[in-house]
């Protein structure tokens, strides 16, 4: 498997980080969680938002590699160049899907390898890693793919979401009053923010068809360490 990350304001943890700077997070998170899952990374580094460059090493990693993976640059901002370098070297089978956090990923094929544009912000990247790429894992490596199974717990929480986009809420789990354990929302909800995941025990999944969720609801819970 090929990873990249993308975008010029990306800097190596430990590095001084300029004015604009990012640390380069997603890499390190992908890299460890992938390898935790069974896969053989090359890490190709970083590309830059230079859309000749990103097509010519996207379509480079196809010859030796059967799925390349890349976080950010595939949202609608002015350097997101990502699709359309796949595009040129390859084709794109969609771009979003109704998930939060996670709409913007883009999935397609350059030559023999299969391609996946996870977008740019941690919580975002976890998320879709976990809940797209690794059944796309299985089914490359010939493996049928099992559902992970949630496990059911009562909301210590207020929820509202909109129809038709399943999210996942960071949750940690504490007993309640009568012995129930209880989920509890963590209290920033950016995908940004990856300190959501570290201090969090785990994804409330709340179905498409849910738009609000009230105390005392019974929600579906991943635990972090059973997701991989």
């Amino acid at each position: 498997m090929a990873l990249f990350s993308t975008g010029d304001e990306l800097v190596a943890p430990g590095e001084p980080l300029p004015p604009g700077g990012v640390y380069d997070s997603n890499r390190v998170m992908l890299g460890a969680l992938l390898r935790r899952l069974g896969a053989e990374v090359s890490d190709l580094g970083v590309l830059r938002d230079d859309p000749r460059a990103l097509a010519e090493r996207i379509a480079g990693a196809a010859g030796d590699h059967d799925l390349i993976l890349t976080s950010g640059g595939v949202s609608t901002g002015e350097e997101d160049h990502v699709k359309a370098a796949v595009e040129a070297v390859g084709q794109l089978v969609f771009w979003r899907l109704g998930i939060k956090p996670g709409r913007p990923l883009a999935m397609g094929a350059v030559g023999g390898a299969a391609f996946v544009g996870l977008p740019g912000n941690p919580v975002a990247v976890y998320v879709t890693l976990l809940f797209v790429v690794r059944p796309l894992m299985a089914r490359l490596g010939g493996a049928l793919h099992e559902p992970l199974a949630p496990r059911m717990v009562r909301a210590a929480f207020q929820y509202r979401k909109k129809s038709g986009r399943r999210e996942f809420v960071r949750v940690s789990l504490a007993r309640g009053p009568d012995g129930v354990t209880e989920a509890h929302k963590f209290p920033r909800d950016g995908a940004g923010v990856l300190t959501s995941l570290t201090e969090s025990d785990g994804l409330a999944e709340l179905a498409d068809d849910v738009t609000r969720v009230a105390e005392g609801d019974m929600i579906a819970f991943h635990p972090h360490g059973l997701l991989w």
